[in-house]
């Protein structure tokens, strides 16, 4: 490669609000061959890609860790990113979040100080924080709620996402279907949520009961009810449409969640046909049941 040629470079910026665990994440990118950078002005983004670019393969992987310590020396990380785009040169996004009870209790855990606290309450510390960051979370390309995440969890979600990113024979979007219980709260981190309760419910079946949507008596029940097929046929041409959007915008990772009432029969069953189908049409699909066992 020569001095001026740009090489291919997959660049993720790893942000989000303060304890949701960013230091957490950079542990997980750097087991995965990244190079990782920790508060980064926002402004000197743009130059360490050119130089990882221009590094002759050194640096073929970078990941910049920004938190709002950083704020000061940019007002809009966005203009950053789309920068980097119209460069073809633009970084994925993760962005991590909890739920403000969560963020609580891991700060006074740590005895740590929040960074905007300015003496006043934690909670109010974070709920700027929060507004603060929005546009950027609307800028992501992957958000992970880590507050009923472990590590293992968290880990596991960052390598399904962004390992072989970019490498040829992957497929071009990967994606988590997430069953979960409506009585349990909608997932946060969701891209789409479908609703599968028009359909009759198992669990007021006795012999049925006791099972769960991974039992073949339970998939062969739900699919032969009415609109079942129907609905996996016309939802599938959606994601195909989805799909190829996400592609086209760069967007290589999704989280679509199906839900019934308790997440143990309807949500399950239709989970796993779903996944199925995205495999078929060459996403790589994973199945993860939010709330089976919760009962």
């Amino acid at each position: 490669m020569g001095s001026g040629e740009v090489g291919a470079l997959e660049t993720v910026i790893i942000t989000g609000l303060s304890g949701a665990g960013r230091s957490t994440a950079a542990k997980c990118f750097e087991d995965l061959g990244f190079f990782v950078v920790d508060n980064l002005p926002p402004e000197l983004i743009g130059t360490l890609v050119d130089l990882g670019s221009r590094s002759q393969g050194a640096v073929t992987k970078l990941a910049v860790v920004m938190d709002v310590r950083s704020r000061a020396f940019s007002k809009d990380l966005r203009s950053v990113i789309r920068d980097l785009a119209d460069r073809r040169m633009r970084p994925r996004v993760l962005f991590l979040e909890a739920r403000d009870d969560v963020l609580v209790r891991r700060f006074e855990n740590n005895r740590r100080e929040h960074p905007l606290h300015a003496g006043g309450r934690l909670v109010d510390g974070i709920s700027a924080e929060r507004r603060l960051l929005a546009p950027l979370r609307e800028e992501a390309d992957l958000v992970l709620d880590t507050g009923d995440r472990s590590v293992h969890d968290l880990r596991r979600d960052i390598e399904s996402a962004f390992v072989g990113i970019g490498s040829e024979g992957r497929p071009a979007l990967r994606a988590t279907v997430l069953s979960f219980g409506y009585k349990y709260g909608l997932p946060v981190d969701a891209d789409l949520v479908v609703d599968v309760r028009f359909l009759p419910n198992p669990h007021w079946i006795p012999e049925l009961r006791p099972l769960t949507g991974k039992d073949p008596e339970i998939r062969d029940y739900v699919l032969s009810q009415e609109g079942a097929l129907e609905f996996l046929d016309r939802y599938t041409e959606i994601l195909r449409i989805i799909g190829a959007g996400y592609s086209r915008e760069n967007k290589r990772y999704l989280t679509l969640a199906v839900g019934c009432t308790g997440g143990k029969h309807r949500s399950v069953a239709i989970s796993r046909e779903l996944a199925d189908r995205l495999r078929k049409m060459g996403v790589e699909a994973t199945v993860v049941h939010r709330d089976l066992g919760r009962e």
